[in-house]
């Protein structure tokens, strides 16, 4: 069992774990909402793509000021300036169709991936980041599968959406093992 080592990683530990279950509950009722329009890219299909990465802006803020105290907040950082980035990306897109959505989705996904994927190798000591490298690896093989799938006869968002419930089940997996992690000390 990993348990946490660090004085900074005890005092960061459970602010991540509610972190974790709120952006797993989010990404299960996005992914609904997204379902739930993806036939068609209107206006309420693109407000949902321009929310996520916004919710991401928001998490991260949110893990940046709980980890100050850490080397993650660059990281941090840099995710903020990427998820800005890519949620006035897909704003645009919209408005070009569902291929320049994919594009713009997957290159944030690979970007955001690679910047995930070093703030949990970072946090690995912490314990519960081992499913977070993993999303952040898979989110760049997604995220270059959303750049392919742009190119498709009949391209379509619902494998964003099923993106976002894998990611939100990583979420609530290192959630729950940094819990376990956490009743060790």
């Amino acid at each position: 069992m990993t348990t946490v080592d660090s004085p900074a990683a005890v005092a960061i530990a459970p602010a991540l774990r509610r972190l974790y279950f709120v952006r797993f509950a989010f990404a299960i009722v996005w992914a609904a909402l997204l379902f739930l329009t993806a036939a068609r890219l209107g206006p309420l299909g693109v407000a949902l793509l321009v929310v996520y990465p916004l919710f991401d802006v928001a998490a991260a803020v949110v893990d940046a000021r709980s980890s100050h105290a850490t080397r993650s907040v660059r990281g941090l950082y840099a995710n903020i300036a990427i998820s800005l980035l890519a949620a006035i990306g897909l704003a645009v897109a919209g408005a070009s169709g569902v291929p320049a959505v994919l594009r713009v989705w997957g290159a944030w996904a690979i970007v955001a991936g690679l910047v995930q994927l070093i703030v949990a190798v970072g946090r690995r000591a912490m314990g519960g980041q081992w499913p977070m490298i993993l999303s952040g690896g898979i989110s760049v093989l997604a995220g270059g599968s959303f750049i392919v799938g742009a190119a498709a006869a009949n391209p379509t968002l619902t494998n964003v959406a099923g993106y976002a419930v894998v990611g939100g089940v990583f979420f609530l997996v290192s959630a729950i093992r940094l819990g376990r992690a956490t009743q060790g000390n």
